[in-house]
């Protein structure tokens, strides 16, 4: 029927999650190691960057099992733009209103801004539903 979302299937859920999961590592990973040189916001937005290439790959090839190319690349950080939006407002939050450690700020700020990340990166790196066929005519009277 047109102009009905068309359900996301739970299996692009499920590998949507863990491609987080393995980005929010891989961007911790990298967060630890910067906040020892730089102040905690500067360590957040260079591990931010590097996680968003590993995220782009995984999202590409595993997540909606589509070739990875030079558009999707570039249009990419656009997705990320929401992410690291709701991110960054989470951690500042989290940091000066709440007092929540600076190690852990991160990890619940992520967290929060799940949900629109899979949105607006469905939305790029999915390749848009072909719209349905207009309904067959019979010969008879309707």
């Amino acid at each position: 029927m047109r102009g009905l979302p068309t359900p996301v299937p739970w299996g692009r859920m499920v590998r949507f999650a863990t491609v987080g999961g393995v980005n929010t590592l891989t961007f911790y990973a990298c967060y630890l190691p910067l906040r020892r040189m730089l102040p905690y916001f500067a360590a957040y937005t260079g591990a931010f960057a590097l996680s968003m290439v590993c995220s782009f790959l995984l999202n590409t090839y595993f997540t909606y099992r589509t070739r990875p190319t030079w558009k999707k690349f570039l249009l990419f950080p656009l997705t990320q733009v929401t992410n690291y939006a709701a991110q960054s407002v989470g951690l500042v939050l989290l940091v000066s209103w709440c007092g929540l450690n600076t190690a852990v700020a991160p990890l619940a700020a992520a967290l929060a801004a799940l949900p629109f990340t899979f949105l607006v990166s469905q939305r790029i790196l999915r390749p848009p539903a072909q719209p349905d066929p207009p309904p067959a005519r019979s010969g008879g009277p309707v």
